[in-house]
């Protein structure tokens, strides 16, 4: 055995130094050829060690053949991230509630714009670093199940179907027209699969779920992606699934992803997930790092972000690895280079003009974008506010611009906050911030992912910018974003202090929730409520609960305006506050945003893409993957606000739903005096089935109602995929006939609902 890897060796060598030694054919560089051709001419002139270097986040140049460097890694989840000042849209599940998939796929047609624009700039540097490529590791279309996930707020919220609707928009808007001679930009459709939290072991969690669960709510969006918007990159998850670490797993990569949905696009890993293979404490999947790099690669990964696919050559040297593999994962991954134009720096986006990036057409666009974000909750009448109303601005939110900005965000040049959107309204504004975001003091360690760097040296900030391959600008942004975020924390509170700051006050609006400072990817935080960027409760943090209920005491009217990137548990809030807003994390223009909504200049139209429960009570245990009591679609208890809801400043009024010539129709009229955006939702649920959903988003459409009380009729064609489901004896998701439900309506709540019998 030791003699054959001798020789092998030997071999190996030797080849690499006749292929040195010819001369090498140029026909790569032909841009007449197509770019498969051209990257199996280029394929067949690289040594074992240069293919190695190919399949690598941040792949190196090869001079003698003329390819540049270029790293995969890129940022754009709500703008193009972490490359300086860009246009900050809403986070994803701020966007979700918009259930509007026309204005999501032209907002990621403007990020893929900036990204162009940015990527041409550097081009024109010859240094092309990382965050400044084509290839965006964007969208995330795990499912939300359990709103203690830190990082839920990446998402589009806990519906399959919703998901993968909005997650096909981020698509197209960011790749362009799949067809072109050059696609505009790469999306990708992670983390593949079964991955929602928790961030403290997702390195070593092993989800378990049915086959039913898989094929009925984890995988249809990541199915949606790959075979109708033709995501280029599919990226895996940490996490193990039934016992083999994603990347491993033949089953969801050879068996589903490929062979089943047809998929000829790349997968790429997380981040320094293949350690995780054989790291102590992890996965234990793999003796040791070459053994987890011929793994991944034989299973068809084709680019690794981290280091450990520097062992492919010794893993085929070992006889561990066929270098055939490699070949067949190289060949995909030299064809999107070509296809992107990357390797030949020329595109169709070279003359877009650079003041698009965080100009005023884009910066418009995210104002819009967050007007359609906002969910209101609740309102006894007190909004729209009235012209002379006494008001006050109370709360830790109220004034915190890198809050709005969510996470996985750019720093734009401009942020408008609430203090300084309502102080443009209202000269008298009163304003106290009245207490911290917890009542707690900010204990942070150092974590290359969030705000985590205290008193760096800059000899540790340059240890810490090789190690994680982060710039050192971003390690000080971070050591900023400490200082703020203990500030976030204080003061404590004193009711009575804030109390006497609102004499003749008659309305206060109370900027609270949470923060991305609190919930996040892998974050260093434990205080009340918060563990490791996770939630241990979902409830607004006691020292805000306090203060609003100190305010209804003395006689305020309360309009709360809450951030969070999640559900939060506001029942007694209900109870204390006259309206509720929930903003999300709302990008740049956010305060400006709230301000017109709350003045009724825009009237709100947002539907919450995930279950608002009362408490952590009413959930199953955040471990259990299963969708038994998870999301409305299997939630047997009473919500304090369902999915899909979302009030207005107008009252709507619905028809009685018809099913004609394979069509459901509902007429749809506004019973005020003002127009307004509703959502109309179809849900459907197959009779006798009773371990499935007790009804699951089937269609959606936005309609905007004019206020002279004039019908606008809504239709949903029922096709074969209204009635995709469950099949035990092809255990997948196929068109089922049978007796079903229909419900039509304004949100999951059967009481906003509407039943038609239908027969498939």
């Amino acid at each position: 055995m030791k003699t054959t890897a001798i020789f092998t060796a030997l071999l190996l060598t030797a080849n690499a130094l006749t292929l040195n030694a010819q001369e090498c054919t140029q026909s790569y560089k032909d841009t007449s050829l197509t770019p498969e051709e051209r990257a199996a001419d280029l394929l067949k002139q690289l040594t074992l060690e240069e293919k190695a270097s190919l399949v690598v986040n941040s792949s190196k140049g090869i001079d003698r053949l003329g390819i540049k460097a270029y790293n995969w890694w890129n940022e754009a989840l709500h703008g193009v991230a972490r490359n300086g000042s860009a246009t900050v849209f809403p986070q994803a599940i701020g966007m979700a509630s918009s259930f509007d998939t026309v204005m999501i796929e032209k907002v990621f047609s403007a990020i893929s714009d900036e990204a162009r624009i940015k990527n041409a700039i550097a081009l024109k540097s010859n240094m092309v670093k990382q965050y400044q490529g084509l290839t965006f590791w964007t969208p995330n279309i795990n499912i939300f199940r359990d709103p203690r996930w830190g990082r839920g707020m990446e998402t589009y919220g806990e519906d399959p179907y919703l998901t993968g609707q909005l997650g096909m928009a981020v698509v197209r808007g960011l790749q362009g027209d799949p067809n072109a001679p050059v696609l505009k930009t790469h999306a990708c459709a992670k983390h593949y699969a079964v991955h929602s939290g928790l961030e403290s072991n997702r390195h070593s969690f092993d989800a378990q779920v049915s086959e039913r669960d898989l094929r009925e709510t984890y995988l249809p969006a990541f199915k949606d992606l790959v075979t109708k918007a033709k995501v280029k990159e599919v990226m895996t998850a940490y996490n193990r699934f039934r016992g083999v670490p994603c990347a491993a797993s033949e089953y969801l990569v050879r068996d589903i992803l490929r062979g089943e949905w047809g998929y000829e696009g790349l997968v790429v890993s997380d981040c320094w997930a293949i350690p995780d293979f054989f790291e102590e404490g992890h996965h234990g999947y793999t003796e040791n790092e070459t053994k987890a790099a011929a793994v991944a690669v034989s299973n068809g990964l084709d680019v690794e972000c981290g280091s450990s696919f520097a062992k492919i050559p010794d893993a085929v040297r070992e006889g561990l690895l066929d270098e055939k593999d490699l070949d067949r994962n190289l060949m995909r991954v030299l064809t999107e280079r070509f296809r992107l134009g990357e390797m030949d720096g020329v595109s169709p986006w070279d003359d877009l003009d650079p003041a698009l990036v965080e100009g005023k057409e884009h910066k418009a666009m995210s104002l819009e974008m967050a007007h359609e974000s906002m969910v209101l909750l609740k309102n006894n009448g007190i909004l729209p506010l009235k012209p002379g109303s006494k008001i006050a601005l109370v709360g830790p939110n109220a004034d915190d611009a890198e809050m709005l900005w969510g996470n996985y965000n750019p720093v734009p040049q401009e942020t408008v906050t609430l203090l300084q959107a309502l102080k443009k309204r209202n000269q008298d504004l009163i304003y106290t911030r009245g207490c911290g975001i917890v009542d707690s003091k900010y204990t942070p360690g150092p974590n290359p992912r969030t705000a985590a760097f205290l008193n760096l040296t800059e000899e540790q900030m340059k240890e810490i910018a090789q190690k994680y391959a982060i710039g050192i600008e971003d390690i000080k942004m971070y050591m900023k974003r400490d200082e703020q975020m203990k500030a976030s924390f204080l003061p404590e509170l004193n009711e009575e202090d804030v109390i006497g700051q609102l004499k003749g006050v008659d309305i206060v609006i109370f900027a609270g929730g949470i923060s991305p400072r609190l919930e996040g990817e892998e974050m260093p935080v434990k205080v009340p409520g918060f563990d490791g960027g996770d939630r241990t409760d979902i409830e607004l943090p006691d020292v805000q609960r306090r203060l609003i209920k100190a305010l209804k005491a003395a006689g305020k009217k309360v309009v709360l305006v809450n951030f969070s990137g999640a559900a939060m548990g506001l029942e007694p809030e209900t109870a204390n506050c006259d309206a509720i807003l929930q903003a999300w994390y709302p990008g740049q223009e956010g305060g400006t945003a709230i301000a017109d909504i709350l003045y009724g200049d825009v009237v709100p139209s947002g539907k919450l893409p995930v279950t608002f429960y009362k408490n952590v009570d009413q959930l199953p245990e955040v471990e259990d993957y299963n969708l038994a009591g998870h999301t409305y679609r299997y939630f047997k208890g009473e919500p304090l606000y369902p999915f899909g809801y979302g009030l207005s400043y107008t009252t709507f009024a619905y028809s009685k739903p018809k099913v004609k010539n394979g069509e459901i129709t509902v007429d749809v009229k506004s019973k005020s005096k003002k127009e307004g955006t509703e959502v109309v939702q179809l849900y459907v649920r197959k009779k006798g089935d009773e371990n499935g959903p007790l009804k699951t988003l089937r269609a959606f459409k936005r309609v905007l109602v004019p206020a002279n009380g004039k019908a606008v009729s809504v239709s949903f064609p029922l096709t074969s995929e209204t009635f995709t489901w469950w099949s035990e004896e092809k255990q997948d998701m196929v068109p089922m006939h049978g007796e079903y439900e229909l419900y039509i309506g304004s949100s999951s709540d059967s009481k906003d609902l509407q039943k038609v019998d239908y027969k498939y």
